[in-house]
């Protein structure tokens, strides 16, 4: 039987709805094999059935390039759309409220919620002009759209606090005085990928429970 498979070659091919899904199944299954299969069939769009007809070989060789995909450090992506809806990426950080902090504090460290912390970072444009944008206000109970948000920004932007070894309560307040983040974010994306910023999908659960932000 031939099977059309379609392989994301990029990870804004695959979701945050997705990844969540795998992650459920990687925390209780220990067969690699099957494993594998899980993880074609989720990012592959196939059935289960149609991936248990793939040669091992290839099966392998498609599993390779899906872990691939999440071996590096990836730039931030700060504007992305979900149908025709643009998101962006919080352009004033001190304009956050206290609401915000305390909620991407409490779920930037739990994939089960992941979107509510993306739903603080992200949110619809509304106005741009000459390069820059405005976003929606933060509204909680909309982050559900965001589980369709590429897992390229998510990553990113976990990536940016995380590079930043940013404490909301002090370090970014200090750092980000004026409220202009453009320039980090140019410095933060021009960054090329180096050595010990491999992250795969066994390791991304660690490097968020290290970046857990306290406003304490």
């Amino acid at each position: 039987m031939k099977l059309n498979i379609k392989i994301p070659s990029s990870l804004n091919e695959i979701t945050l709805r997705q990844y969540k899904r795998f992650l459920k199944i990687q925390e209780s299954e220990k067969n690699t094999r099957f494993l594998n299969a899980k993880m074609i069939e989720i990012f592959c769009g196939l059935s289960l059935k149609d991936v248990m007809l793939l040669k091992v070989s290839d099966a392998e060789e498609i599993s390779n390039i899906l872990t691939e995909l999440f071996e590096g450090k990836p730039s931030l992506v700060t504007k992305f759309k979900i149908g025709k809806v643009e998101y962006g990426f919080q352009p004033q950080l001190d304009d956050m409220s206290l609401g915000e902090y305390i909620d991407l504090d409490t779920f930037i460290g739990d994939w089960e919620n992941m979107e509510k912390a993306m739903g603080v970072l992200y949110r619809p444009i509304i106005l741009k002009l000459k390069g820059k944008y405005n976003i929606e206000e933060y509204k909680v109970g909309t982050e559900e759209n965001l589980l369709d948000m590429p897992m390229d920004a998510v990553l990113s932007s976990i990536f940016f606090f995380w590079n930043l070894g940013l404490d909301l309560s002090t370090t970014m307040m200090n750092y980000l005085e004026g409220g202009e983040v453009e320039a980090l974010m140019q410095e933060q994306t021009s960054q090329k990928n180096g050595d010990g910023t491999k992250v795969s999908l066994d390791s991304l659960k660690e490097i968020l429970q290290d970046l857990k932000i306290s406003l304490n």
